[in-house]
């Protein structure tokens, strides 16, 4: 399985802050924002990844992440004109994809809990389209899906004015090697985007989609609010002082995965090591 993260758009909710710098390379207590998802991604054991940004912001992110064997893995670069929807990352990644499946992650989703890294790994072998919902109190920003009595979903709705659920669906889809034709065949929204929703359906309406609950335990922050992110920031600040573990960390994910030594994980701690970053990277290495 192959990793997409979609790191575009001009984060015109955030103003004015993302005139100058792209959300995504924006901090999240101690570390920029695509660290989370890149850590979601390498957690499921994938070590091919495209990042997607606009045309302004792609340097700085290859700046930072570099070609990405500094966490063990291998990225890839590819630019979004404008933001038009979601979905259109699968026509963009089309050559990176091929006919392998792909995972796409939302560059501004935070996912941590005990049982996600459990979860993400019994989802890379997915036949068809596999995502999750989370149950939230302001379900009409997001994608809302309705299960029926057996827990199946019956469908999905695209920020519904009256939601008929609770159930926001998250920044984070797993579909086999058919997405990209699925994407090249859905018709713009009234938005003029290709919604990911639009993908989604067509897998339900094919009977072959699934949608996991993410456990109570599991946590999912959507960032894309100036409030947002500071509670996105305080939550990951108190649960690294609390627990002493970090959150969203590539090179830590890398290592429980094996794509990094342990000699790697403390040289990379090392370094970093003035920043506090690189203590928690020495800690997780044991030393």
């Amino acid at each position: 399985m192959k990793g997409i993260i979609l790191a575009g758009g001009s984060g015109t909710r955030l103003y004015p802050i993302t005139k100058g710098i792209s959300k995504q390379l924006m901090p999240i207590y101690d570390k920029p924002m695509i660290y989370y998802p890149l850590s979601t991604l390498i957690s499921a054991g994938i070590r091919e990844i495209l990042i997607i940004t606009t045309p302004e912001d792609a340097a700085a992110f290859r700046r930072l992440l570099g070609d990405g064997s500094q966490f063990g893995i291998m990225l890839d670069y590819a630019v979004q004109p404008s933001p038009d929807g979601l979905a259109q990352a699968f026509i963009i990644g089309e050559e990176f994809i091929g006919r392998d499946s792909v995972a796409l992650a939302l560059g501004d989703n935070i996912f941590d809990g005990s049982q996600l890294t459990r979860i993400l790994g019994e989802t890379r072998d997915v036949d068809g389209g596999a995502i999750f919902a989370y149950e939230v109190s302001d379900p009409q920003r997001y994608g809302v899906v309705t299960f029926d009595a057996d827990g199946t979903a019956t469908s999905i709705e695209e920020k519904p004015a009256h939601p008929k659920s609770t159930f926001a669906v998250v920044g984070l889809y797993f579909y086999d090697g058919a997405v990209v034709d699925v994407a090249k065949r859905i018709a713009p929204s009234e938005r003029g985007e290709l919604e990911i929703t639009a993908v989604n359906d067509a897998y339900l309406a094919a009977g072959k989609l699934k949608v996991h609950r993410l456990y109570r335990g599991d946590v999912w922050l959507d960032t894309g609010t100036i409030d947002s992110m500071s509670e996105a920031s305080a939550y990951v600040e108190v649960m690294q002082k609390r627990t002493g573990t970090i959150i969203g960390s590539p090179e830590v994910a890398a290592y429980n995965q094996g794509f990094l030594s342990r000699e790697d994980l403390l040289a990379q701690g090392r370094a970093l090591l003035k920043s506090g970053y690189g203590r928690y990277l020495i800690d997780a290495a044991g030393e």
